[in-house]
């Protein structure tokens, strides 16, 4: 049986042991953290996840679709809060379609469980990677239960251990290794809205708040026990930012002024801000993805994007169907499967990097615009009466399998023909007419 290594028993890598085991591998699994299966799920490190299509095909792939949708909640569009309050629902898709929000934790734990299920899948927790032998296929690791340093040798090894990964941190070393990283300067904390005495939701659970305030938002999707896991994407500097707001006054003042509704419905509104960690958004590129037939990255190893086309998760998934059609492909040719699975795969992960990097700018500023709304409107229209010629971007992205790059390029098409429309006199009051609808059919 070929012995396989995972580096990182994250999402990703929880899922990939999963499909590697039903392949028949001895797959070892190993993390630098405590085993999640055991460990209390900490609030105030994560942002919720939202699970759409890319994603549950690769979990229904894996056999464990039933135990992933005990745990996740349909978000069916997005609910604006403007500063007065008013509330603009924008549903996301078809009227059968949603995108799910989940805890990163718990759904960490159930693929866990998954992977635990299988006979020829071994953990180890408390392994910090220390050093590769690309050539000798060895990993070292610092085992903390011990204290003490292991060394492991394998056939293949897959690396899966996030946007500091230190398998890649070694192959930045190869000839030709091509790297980049880009942080964005805003950065993000986590807050809570609990839930109602009696266990219920205080905002509606089937829809993603979003508190769009033009530099910076806040969010909030709901979790399983009436709260609501918030996400306050802040800049780190200026007048506005998370050094501006250095005392409890601060703090209660800024969230009055912008945030008015919500403040009712965050009771630890300051003790979580103050308690809980102010994170980073960092983008990561490299290429290739592997080293020769031995090595290959996944997810954010190879990837890592920021979060605000909720991608990259899927993205991560999605690595992994992919790989297993490759796999299938050319049934044990590990070079030539590695090599097209890198380059076929980069293209569409910078693709969906760009596009979160861009829907920063939709979600924050643009969904409170009434020009961007009925855009929105004459694009839903478009796709509802002709969906063989119109798929709005955001649908090929969530829920849909087309390619990224492909999304990407269609919805740059998409993007030049809506400025014209946009353009015409009295488009607010003609947008819904025969002859806006021409024009648009006209260009496709």
């Amino acid at each position: 049986m070929e012995k396989v290594a995972v580096v990182g028993a994250g999402l990703v890598g929880s899922l990939l042991a999963i499909k590697l085991a039903k392949k028949g591998y001895s797959v070892s699994v190993f993390e630098r953290r405590p085993d999640l299966r055991k460990a209390e799920i900490i609030a105030g490190r994560s942002i919720n996840l939202a699970l759409s299509n890319r994603g549950w095909k690769a979990i229904e792939g894996a056999g464990i679709s039933d135990e992933i949708r005990s745990i996740a909640i349909p978000m069916t569009g997005r609910m604006m809060h403007s500063v007065e309050g008013e509330l603009t629902y924008q549903q996301y898709g078809k009227e059968d379609e949603a995108i799910y929000s989940v805890s990163r934790g718990e759904l960490n734990r159930k693929l866990l469980l998954g992977a635990d299920t299988y006979s020829n899948v071994d953990f180890y927790f408390n392994h910090r990677c220390l050093n590769v032998e690309l050539d000798a296929n060895e990993l070292t690791f610092h085992n903390g239960e011990t204290g003490t340093e292991v060394t492991h040798q394998f056939d293949r090894i897959f690396a899966t251990d996030g946007a500091f990964s230190a398998v890649r941190a070694k192959m930045q070393r190869t000839d030709r290794f091509n790297y980049s990283q880009f942080y964005l300067d805003h950065g993000y904390k986590e807050l809570m809205i609990p839930a109602n005495a009696d266990g219920t939701h205080k905002l509606d659970k089937n829809a993603l708040h979003i508190w769009p305030r033009g530099e910076f938002m806040l969010i909030a999707l709901a979790n399983l026990d009436g709260s609501f896991t918030c996400t306050l994407f802040f800049p780190f500097e200026g007048k506005s930012s998370f050094s501006s707001l250095k005392t409890e006054a601060d703090v209660t003042t800024f969230f009055n002024e912008v945030f008015a509704d919500a403040v009712p419905l965050m009771p630890t509104l300051v003790e979580d801000y103050f308690n809980n960690p102010t994170a980073s958004l960092v983008t990561v590129r490299c290429e290739p993805w592997n080293y020769k037939d031995q090595v290959l990255m996944l997810g954010d190893a190879s990837h890592a994007i920021v979060p605000f086309y909720g991608q990259g998760m899927n993205s991560g998934f999605e690595d992994c169907t992919v790989l297993d059609e490759f796999m299938e492909r050319f049934e044990g040719d590990w070079e030539a499967m590695f090599h097209n699975y890198s380059k076929t795969r980069k293209p569409d992960a910078d693709a969906i990097s760009d596009l979160a990097l861009r829907n920063f700018i939709e979600m924050r500023d643009l969904v409170a615009d009434e020009s961007f709304l009925l855009r929105k409107r004459i694009e839903k229209k478009i796709y509802s009466k002709h969906p063989e010629k119109w798929i709005p971007l955001y649908s090929m992205v969530t829920f849909s399998h087309i390619r990224y790059s492909e999304a990407l390029e269609t919805g740059k098409q998409q993007d030049a023909i809506m400025e014209e429309i946009m353009a015409m006199p009295n488009i607010d009051e003609q947008w819904d007419s025969p002859e806006v609808e021409a024009k648009i059919l006209s260009k496709l």
